[in-house]
């Protein structure tokens, strides 16, 4: 692959500490095509640990409930302090402190100090490189309406980076037509990462993470699941979807479009090549007809049931539409000639449940209205599934093998997955049934 430049984004466990930042600053300047990094804030050094956003989310807590904030404060500024001392970086740590104190007691929204962990971080990476740092709310833009103004971003952001040489770029925040600090949802740093892949025209976006790459299924849930070499953006997209994240799941897009393949990678073992995501499988790569399998719990089936259903016309949009209206996204549709059921998340129907009911019988007139509960849905994710006989039977026949009774089945119209909804109680032994079939023993 022609690796002219790539862009490097650290997660915040890949920042956490000062010795963490020396692994992550050997890694940038051991090949001189990394020219661009975007970093986390510190995440957590030990399963104890606070990361400095949650901190910076409880100092504005503190001040909007008028509670004194400036303990949370000095424990951000003690840790950042420490990291700054430890790596010998020039950094006025107290003057970025006292700002956030000020706007915070004039004052300011969530996003403002939950983006000055990126910030901070940012800026004592690029003076221990020497590199220059790039404020992010300088060329990445939102709309009033909080949607990334993609155009403008990528105008302004490739004009601002490609005219350096090296850059540092804080990830997770951008800037509003009025100038305010406007956060990404949590875990945007990875979405940063893509926009300047795509704003400098890189060849490749590496995303360094704790893990060796993604993997085949949960490991809480299934020891020792196999790396995936290689995966496609629309098998990463079915599989984060399901609830497999080890990337925003928004982080695809920019990248997708300029047809940037992204390489996830472990800070902690750089010599481990991970996953490589791009558009299509290389040629000569071989796999097995299953990428991975991902799952979700807590889902909710409303099934509505009447009599020459597929003769009413606009049946389907009309059940599709109540939901809409109460705020709650439907996951699932499966359907038959006269039945159409409805998956949802669990807490959100209930929370709505009466007046869904109620609207559903008066503008439906179902035959039968059947709720089914404590529900799993498990998706069994492969681009090879289409061109490969019996998927489906082996599926079923490795749930019965493990006495799991399947409640929903639903197919993806591009064949690339199969959905299978279990009881919660079965979801553990469901998802290494269909694991060991369909990945271990592939």
């Amino acid at each position: 692959m022609n690796r002219n430049i790539v862009v490097a984004k650290f997660g915040g466990t890949s920042l956490a500490s000062s010795s963490q930042i020396k692994k992550a600053c050997a890694i940038i300047t051991a090949d001189s095509a990394r020219k661009y990094v975007v970093a986390s804030a510190p995440g957590k050094r030990t399963s104890t640990d606070i990361k400095i956003t949650d901190m910076l989310y409880k100092a504005h807590a503190q001040s909007v409930n008028g509670e004194d904030f400036s303990g949370t404060l000095n424990q951000i500024a003690e840790r950042y302090a420490k990291i700054a001392g430890e790596l010998g970086a020039d950094f006025d740590i107290d003057a970025e402190i006292r700002e956030i104190s000020d706007r915070l007691k004039a004052g300011t929204t969530a996003d403002y100090p939950a983006s000055r962990g990126e910030y901070i971080n940012s800026k004592i990476i690029a003076a221990y490189l020497g590199w220059q740092f790039v404020d992010a709310a300088e060329g990445i833009f939102f709309t009033e309406s909080g949607t990334l103004d993609e155009a403008k971003t990528f105008d302004t952001l490739g004009g601002i980076l490609k005219g350096l040489d090296r850059a540092v770029v804080p990830g997770f925040y951008g800037s509003l037509p009025d100038g305010r600090i406007k956060t990404f949802s949590r875990g945007g740093s990875d979405v940063t990462g893509s926009i300047v892949a795509r704003a400098v025209g890189a060849d490749l976006y590496e995303n360094w993470t704790d893990v060796s790459g993604m993997l085949s299924a949960d490991p809480r849930v299934v020891k020792n699941p196999r790396v995936i070499e290689h995966i496609t953006y629309t098998e990463l997209r079915e599989l984060s979807y399901m609830g497999a994240s080890v990337l925003h799941e928004d982080a695809v897009f920019p990248v997708r479009q300029a047809g940037i393949p992204i390489n996830i990678r472990n800070t902690n073992s750089p010599e481990d090549s991970g996953t490589m995501i791009s558009a299509s499988v290389p040629e000569g790569v071989k796999r097995g007809a299953v990428t991975g399998i991902a799952g979700r719990k807590g889902f909710c089936s409303v099934r509505v049931e009447k009599s020459m259903m597929n003769g009413e016309t606009g049946f389907g949009a009309k059940l599709l539409q109540i939901f809409a209206q109460k705020g709650i996204p439907f996951e699932h549709c499966p359907t038959g000639i006269d039945t159409i059921s409805v998956v949802v998340n669990g807490s959100a129907f209930d929370s709505r449940r009466d007046e869904i009911l109620r609207e559903i019988k008066s503008v439906l007139a179902p035959d039968f209205i059947t709720i089914e509960k404590n529900l799993s849905a498990i998706a069994v994710v492969g681009q090879g599934m289409v061109s490969v006989k019996g998927v489906a039977a082996k599926i079923f026949t490795a749930l019965a093998g493990a006495g799991i009774n399947i409640r929903m089945i639903d197919q993806g119209s591009d064949e690339m997955n199969i959905i299978v909804g279990v009881d919660d109680s079965d979801y553990e032994n469901a998802v290494n049934a269909l694991y060991n079939a369909m990945v271990n023993n592939a």
